[in-house]
């Protein structure tokens, strides 16, 4: 099944991603594993910078327990690209983040991203509910008719 490219404008925030020279493989491309620390990285930025994530003391903490990836095309060091996130569900304790990689002015996506996170206690690593105040800021990030 053909996933669409989706453009920037099916994202709500993005930042800026360095690539390095670890980052390539062997085939002279961005190694796939590497787009899910771009989007792991942006998706924790915006947390850290929306005052929901103190990485040390946060008793609510969020952990990946999903994630999918779809390329179009290859990136290679010594590009700067951007990652965009979304976030396409708000569930109980789960948050469905939408991510992409883009090229610097290039509307269209390289790959896009699923990523889950739910929400857990930092001491007991169970879940729990989304705090208000971080269910309040995940809402700027919200797609249209999601």
């Amino acid at each position: 099944m053909k996933k669409e490219r989706p453009t920037r404008a099916a994202f709500r925030k993005f930042y800026p991603v360095q690539t390095r020279w670890r980052d390539n493989d062997a085939y002279g491309h961005i190694n796939n594993v590497v787009y899910y620390e771009y989007f792991d990285t942006a998706v924790n930025m915006w947390l850290v910078e929306n005052d929901i994530l103190d990485i040390e003391k946060s008793p609510v903490i969020s952990l990946v327990i999903e994630t999918g990836c779809t390329y179009f095309e290859s990136a290679a060091y010594p590009e700067a690209l951007e990652a965009g996130i979304a976030v396409d569900r708000i569930g109980t304790s789960s948050i469905i983040y939408a991510t992409g990689i883009f090229r610097h002015n290039v509307d269209q996506a390289l790959c896009i991203g699923r990523f889950v996170h739910v929400t857990v206690d930092r001491a007991t690593q169970r879940p729990v509910p989304i705090p208000d105040d971080m269910r309040a800021k995940l809402g700027s990030l919200l797609r249209p008719n999601t």
